[in-house]
């Protein structure tokens, strides 16, 4: 029998071997009461946790998601944020595009490769689930034996949010009505999921006790636990549905060096600036009196909320003080709100490290001005780029190319500028008279270089215009450059960085201002590009890209069954 038992442990073995890279996940998606700030909610939950289960890979690594959609009346995609889905573009969760949503009760099964070290992020893409709590981290590591380029003892992961006490039905039926109900600012800022919202600041206090408790210990602050004389590196994401935010912790200097999977220029700052879908790394030094704990706090800014959402506040716990011992000073004031000058000078300041610089290519073939307005349209608010405002179909775009579902969507594309850009005034409101709905896409050569310019504007309302994160599916770019004001297309590309710029998933445009990107639309598939932000996002802030569709491989059934698929998903 011995040599059966050679055989079974060899076979064994080479069964654990092949599996051991693979990072399998099983996830209950549901519908929970939760009190991440104190204030009794319906939340998002998977496997009953809000933030979810933090993905932990090494590069190259395969990954499987078994997702079960335990909402009862609403339907689910995941988007797997930073991951470019090389090979896999039906799994970039995003439906409408990639994808038909997974039903109630059913299960949908998402396998990609992890293709770089880096920090990232997961979170719904339908309808606005991702501000009711699903979300989480991923973090990839390097393969075994690989060195980083700078020294830690210690690795965290900490997570970034707004909270609305308002359900997303209730925001999106305001966002859809006539006359419109802006969303408003956020009730509580949450770091790792936790914040504290004042309840005697309730308008209509419940008649339930349990509704609002400060006492509750969901909404005890979070505590990271440091032990003095160690390097930690810190991984900070933000998934806020609406506000811009300043990181810092209280008499600790942060090193900038990795932002969205690509290492930074060591730089130190003392706020982090840091908008929806964006990562960073830092690293901090345990360094300071040993004998107290300090302040992690976070603060909105770019929008003039200090009154309506308090501070988000947190705890450095030098161990081994107790955990729960307040630190004796007040939490740090945050910066000046309206101040954008040092967060337009911190991404400028963010460079790619030498001996990891990617050059981009020294020119584009083709350059995409989107003018970012706020129109009406029928008279319904809407967001749009160069005033067409994105709509879904109901067959996802990557199907209908594949299958030549042509008539599904607008075959007639978007335009790559607005007709009178060089005389259009951003500083005023405009009657964009000529505002449109569409469910057009760009078609982009496969292998092209194209600049995208993203412009800001004065939204509807006088001497105002907003800050925009915005996020590109499947990709990377070149952060070429920032500027306030109108961009020239003559003199600004000769002040672009081409020797080292930053690559990112997620860029910010200021209050007009303008940023410019480059990318090599090198991956075949169909890839959203739109605003982080939730409510903008909801009303139309979005383009779609299409390159090399012919090149993807035969889709699994499972991504189909909605729109003029039906018939394709098997069962």
């Amino acid at each position: 029998m011995s040599w059966l038992v050679t055989w079974l442990l060899c076979v064994f073995a080479a069964m654990v071997s092949a599996e051991a890279g693979v990072r399998r996940y099983k996830w209950d998606v549901k519908y929970e009461f939760k009190f991440p700030d104190c204030y009794r909610k319906l939340a998002i939950t998977i496997n009953g946790k809000t933030p979810g289960p933090t993905i932990l890979a090494r590069q190259g690594d395969p990954v499987i998601v078994e997702v079960t959609n335990g909402l009862a009346t609403e339907n689910l995609a995941i988007h797997w944020h930073g991951i470019r889905q090389i090979g896999s573009p039906w799994s970039d969760g995003t439906e409408g595009v990639t994808q038909c949503p997974i039903l109630p009760g059913d299960t949908f099964i998402y396998r990609f490769v992890v293709d770089r070290p880096g920090t990232y992020l997961y979170h719904a893409h339908y309808g606005m689930q991702r501000e009711a709590g699903l979300y989480g981290s991923i973090r990839v590591l390097l393969p075994g034996g690989v060195a980083e380029p700078f020294t830690y003892d210690n690795d965290k992961s900490i997570i970034l949010n707004d909270w609305y006490h308002a359900s997303t039905y209730e925001q999106a039926a305001g966002l859809s009505s006539i006359p419109f109900v802006w969303v408003g600012e956020p009730q509580s800022l949450l770091i790792q999921g936790k914040g504290k919202f004042n309840c005697s600041k309730l308008a209509t206090p419940s008649s339930n006790p349990t509704a609002c408790n400060t006492t509750n210990p969901e909404c005890s602050p979070y505590v990271l636990i440091v032990i003095p004389g160690k390097t930690y590196r810190l991984r900070i994401s933000s998934i806020t549905a609406l506000s811009a935010l300043s990181f810092q912790i209280e008499g600790h200097n942060m090193t900038v060096v990795e932002a969205d999977g690509h290492y930074v220029e060591p730089i130190v700052v003392q706020n982090l600036f840091i908008y929806s879908g964006e990562t960073y790394s830092v690293l901090i030094k345990i360094d300071q009196e040993p004998s107290r704990n300090y302040w992690i706090t976070t603060n909105i800014v770019a929008r003039n909320a200090t009154a309506k959402t308090p501070p988000g506040l947190a705890i450095l716990n030098y161990n081994p003080n107790h955990p729960k011992r307040v630190p004796p000073t007040d939490p740090p004031a945050g910066p000046i709100w309206s101040d954008t000058a040092p967060r337009l000078a911190q991404g400028v300041a963010i460079k790619a490290r030498q001996g990891y610089v990617h050059t981009p290519p020294p020119k584009s073939d083709r350059v995409i001005v989107l003018l970012n307005t706020q129109n009406t349209i029928d008279g319904y608010y809407r967001w749009s780029m160069n005033n067409v405002s994105f709509t879904f179909p109901h067959t996802p775009y990557l199907i209908a190319l594949k299958e030549n579902l042509h008539h599904v969507f607008d075959q007639h594309p978007p335009p790559d500028r607005l007709d009178d850009f060089t005389t259009y005034d951003i500083y005023r409101v405009v009657n964009n008279t000529n505002a449109t709905s569409s469910n057009a896409i760009y078609r982009l050569k496969f292998n092209s270089t194209v600049d995208i310019i993203l412009q800001n504007a004065n939204t509807m309302t006088e001497n105002n215009s907003e800050t925009h994160p915005w996020h590109l599916h499947g990709h990377d770019f070149w952060v070429l450059g920032y500027g306030i004001g109108k961009f020239d297309a003559e003199n600004d590309p000769k002040k672009y960085n081409l020797a080292n710029p930053i690559m990112k998933n997620t860029v910010v445009v200021h209050p007009y201002g303008w940023t410019a990107l480059r990318l090599v639309a090198d991956n075949p598939g169909v890839w959203f590009f739109h605003c982080h932000i939730e409510a903008h996002l909801y009303m139309g802030m979005g383009v779609v890209f299409e390159e090399g569709v012919e090149k993807v491989g035969k889709l699994p059934s499972e991504v189909m069954g909605c729109g003029e698929t039906k018939a394709f998903k098997k069962p």
